[in-house]
């Protein structure tokens, strides 16, 4: 089952937002409660439940409290199959609505867990709560914001709410205009309760049977976790009207307070490349994440997020994708040289510590300055890639043998500092770590560290010839012994040529192995290896599977 998030775009906003959440916790040590609203009952989800095939939308919203902050990201999703109509898996005729959108939600949460967004602390579903949303209707209307009509609907009466409304978008009443076809007094009332319609799924109600509407789902549900303030509110650019704004009038008006919430953060959309429209299901330009992942790895997303503000609208393609690749490539070809020079493996000059040292404690401030000024998650990978960037203008391999100690503490702290700085991202940095046999997790880097050092033992003894040795001290020792000077050249022309086939098997299997993405490096007498970023390998074993 394929599942597109937030109509492909929405992906990007979770990520984000999760990012921001991980940041709170880990660098700024701001305990996070985070509240998932689950909107189960909806328009769509009521039609398409009475559809034959095996189609649905879930309208869902993330809050995420952090002790009074509230994450909220609306999210439509829809399974999509291209293929013939027999093709496609049906559910029963009769199933309700609520029970679609469990497998859907379930479906959901799996595609956040593999795109490594850390779940709720606890999940609320709008129909486990309309008693709650009753009594903050029934609030409304008694403080004079709301209105019942005839036809057993309920709305927020605008115009009621004054200039109070719009504070955050700058939208004023005036420029709403007059109802039409509608019971609304006015055009930008907004629904708090719908009237239900035949065979639809409904509730009792002071008003009649219905179901609540979409805005007054989240103001009661965030408002029952954090009551009247939140510090906090989070969206995509698209929630900030209406959906925000009429949050925001409904929440004041049932808390009778000035300001519900302190700050809202918008994430920009996601745009397809050399086009100025958002990635959407309607529009059809959409990847779902469960072939998304077929293609690139969550961590690639991640570090796409990452370089960019989450307030700025991104161009998603695969050059944007494969930059954010070559960036993770980079950082893992230093992590790993670092560590061939911290085992003696990679021969360099002398480090300069002092330098190193400075450069670290730097872009430790430098990171934390960056979170500070809005989460400017773009400017602290970049005081990253400039601390790499030192350490590797200092990691130059040499063909001379070391004299001078190795400056190990100073490259061990960088790539732990390196290390935890993406981990707490949610980044694991471990692209060597793979699936093996479509299934079963295996940790292919104890394989491969096996071989090189099999491969490694093999190249040594290969290149290593002591009768060589022994027969320039016989020429040192022995001036006129032509005989035995001779017999020992011959000697080691035929050890050469022994030997030649167990360097040209050390070269192919190199070879072979390069063309599945992992890379040995021969160094002197010692060997490291890599895997390109993205896990060409797994792709590799995949495809010959």
């Amino acid at each position: 089952m394929a599942v597109a998030v937030g109509n492909s775009r929405r992906r990007c906003s979770y990520v984000r937002f999760d990012i921001i959440r991980r940041i709170l916790t880990r660098f700024f040590e701001t305990e996070v409660i985070m509240v998932m609203g689950i909107t189960d009952i909806d328009d769509k989800i009521i039609r398409r439940a009475n559809e034959n095939l095996k189609v649905g939308h879930l309208l869902c919203e993330e809050s995420a409290p952090f002790p009074l902050w509230f994450f909220e990201e609306a999210i439509n999703w829809m399974p999509i199959w291209i293929g013939k109509i027999q093709d496609i898996p049906r559910l029963p005729m009769n199933i309700s609505p609520v029970a679609l959108a469990r497998i859907y939600e379930e479906d959901f949460k799996q595609d956040m867990a593999s795109l490594k967004v850390l779940p709720p602390t606890v999940y609320m579903r709008v129909t486990e709560n309309i008693p709650q949303i009753i009594s903050f209707i029934k609030t409304i209307i008694a403080n004079g914001q709301a209105y019942a009509t005839s036809q057993g609907n309920v709305y927020f009466d605008v115009n009621s709410w004054g200039e109070r409304y719009g504070v955050l978008t700058a939208v004023s009443p005036d420029t709403q205009g007059e109802a039409v076809d509608t019971d609304k007094r006015h055009g930008r009332d907004f629904a708090l309760w719908k009237a239900a319609k035949p065979q639809e799924l409904s509730w009792s109600s002071p008003w009649g049977k219905g179901r609540p509407g979409w805005h007054i789902e989240c103001s009661t549900i965030s408002s029952a976790v954090f009551g009247k303030q939140l510090d906090i509110h989070t969206g995509g650019i698209d929630l900030a009207f209406p959906h925000h704004e009429n949050e925001i009038a409904q929440c004041e008006v049932y808390h009778q307070c000035e300001q519900w919430g302190n700050y809202f953060l918008h994430s920009g959309h996601l745009h397809v490349k050399g086009s100025q429209e958002k990635m959407s299901k309607s529009l059809k330009n959409y990847i779902t994440i469960k072939d998304f992942l077929k293609k690139f790895s969550s961590d690639q997303f991640r570090m796409f997020c990452l370089r960019s503000r989450y307030s700025s609208a991104v161009e998603f393609s695969d050059e944007t994708m494969n930059d954010a690749k070559n960036v993770l490539q980079a950082i893992s070809s230093f992590i790993r040289d670092a560590n061939a020079y911290i085992k003696g493996q990679l021969v360099c000059d002398p480090v300069r510590e002092d330098v190193l040292w400075e450069r670290l404690a730097s872009t430790k401030v430098n990171v934390k300055a960056a979170f500070a000024d809005d989460f400017d998650t773009s400017r602290a990978v970049a005081a990253i890639m400039d601390l790499i960037h030192h350490g590797n203008r200092q990691l130059k391999a040499v063909t001379k043998d070391a004299v001078s100690p190795r400056s190990s503490v100073v490259y061990g702290s960088i790539t732990s500092y390196i290390e935890s700085f993406f981990n707490a991202l949610g980044m694991s940095l471990e692209e060597r770590q793979v699936a093996v046999g479509g299934g079963n997790t295996a940790l292919l880097s104890n394989v491969m560290d096996e071989l090189v050092s099999f491969r490694t033992k093999v190249r040594n003894y290969a290149l290593v010839l002591p009768e060589a040795t022994e027969a320039v001290q016989m020429e040192e020792g022995a001036v006129g012994a032509k005989g035995p000077k001779q017999e020992q050249k011959e000697k080691r022309r035929q050890l050469m040529q022994e030997r030649k086939p167990l360097l040209e098997a050390c070269d192919s299997l190199r070879g072979d192995l390069a063309a599945f993405g992992i890379h040995i490096k021969d160094r002197s007498t010692a060997s490291t290896w890599e895997m390109a970023e993205g896990g060409r390998a797994e792709q590799q074993a995949e495809e010959k599977s």
